[in-house]
């Protein structure tokens, strides 16, 4: 059992469910259905984020020697090898699972997803700003696999609002351990002003074009509307706040609730776009992440105590 969690904080195991919601997402704006053999989407996105976190403490195993002594790696609970062979093999699941789920035109964008992937963590991540863009390409790139490779420009928008949030925050968590400046930390705020901005637009302009239909489709549309604002809504609310803390005080430890808080409000994000997009039900499913992830924190802590 131990042995086991030692892999599950590798590969950060809660972090997971914030990128299930991407290709559902994406699915939604190319009108996909989210059923059928398509639920192996997300279980690809999920194995390909879980290959980049193992890949990730494989490449900054000397650095984390220092800063993060306490992770699997230079702890010794595992071993360097182990760890890139599991992302390799995560990879190869995550690319497996897109094939099945969604065909050639879903592998079209799940080959160059997994060596963004690849690319980030051993090359791009070392520079501040190719490490941001390229990250957010990886999230881009993950909704655009739940749209295919036939209908990537309907989901254009959806995977550039992804892409954006995840830049900021992937700026944000340079400061983790140093503190971040007034400057980043003002942007990722202006970011998600934006990018609310965008998916209540998208959903207005969506809305406005299939006005003048029944009063029964009418009643429906202002219920999506509605529903998407209130996503957008806890979405702003949870990323917004500690981005703002951090811009009056930018703090390693703002800094390090910022990004935690940056990567937990992809998941409101991701719901409110499917919303946006008329798909209640990829809407509700991803909703349902939130609630898992919190039971799933929360044991954590009570765990945690417990032990204490």
């Amino acid at each position: 059992m131990s042995r086991t969690n030692d892999y599950l904080e590798l590969l950060r195991a809660p972090a997971v469910l914030t990128v299930i919601g991407d290709t559902l997402a994406g699915g939604a704006a190319a009108n996909r259905s989210p059923f059928g053999r398509r639920i192996a989407l997300p279980l690809a996105s999920a194995c390909l984020y879980a290959a980049g976190m193992a890949l990730n403490d494989y490449a900054d195993r000397d650095i984390d020697a220092v800063e993060r002594p306490e992770r699997p790696i230079p702890s010794g609970r595992v071993a360097p090898g182990a760890a890139l062979v599991t992302a390799a093999g995560l990879t190869a699941a995550g690319l497996g699972l897109s094939a099945f789920g969604g065909g050639r035109s879903a592998v079209a964008l799940g080959l160059p997803l997994a060596a963004s992937i690849w690319a980030y963590d051993l090359v791009a991540k070392r520079n501040p700003v190719t490490g941001a863009l390229s990250m957010g390409l990886c999230r881009a790139l993950d909704v655009l696999m739940g749209a295919g490779s036939d209908r990537v420009r309907t989901a254009l928008p959806a995977a550039a609002i992804m892409g954006g949030h995840t830049v900021a925050v992937t700026a944000l968590s340079r400061g983790e351990v140093s503190g971040t400046s007034v400057a980043v930390a003002s942007g990722a705020t202006a970011t998600t002003v934006v990018v609310s901005a965008g998916v209540l637009a998208g959903a207005a302009l969506a809305g406005a074009q299939k006005l003048g239909r029944t009063s029964s489709e009418s009643s429906i549309l202002i219920r999506h509307l509605a529903a998407t604002t209130a996503a957008i809504a806890v979405y702003a609310s949870r990323c917004g706040s500690a981005q703002w803390r951090a811009i009056h005080e930018p703090s390693a430890g703002n800094a390090l609730d910022a990004t935690k808080a940056g990567i937990r409000s992809m998941i409101p994000l991701q719901a409110a776009l499917a919303l946006s997009h008329g798909s209640p039900v990829a809407g509700a499913i991803i909703g349902s992440l939130d609630v898992v992830g919190k039971v799933l924190r929360s044991g954590s802590r009570v765990k945690r105590i417990s032990e204490s």
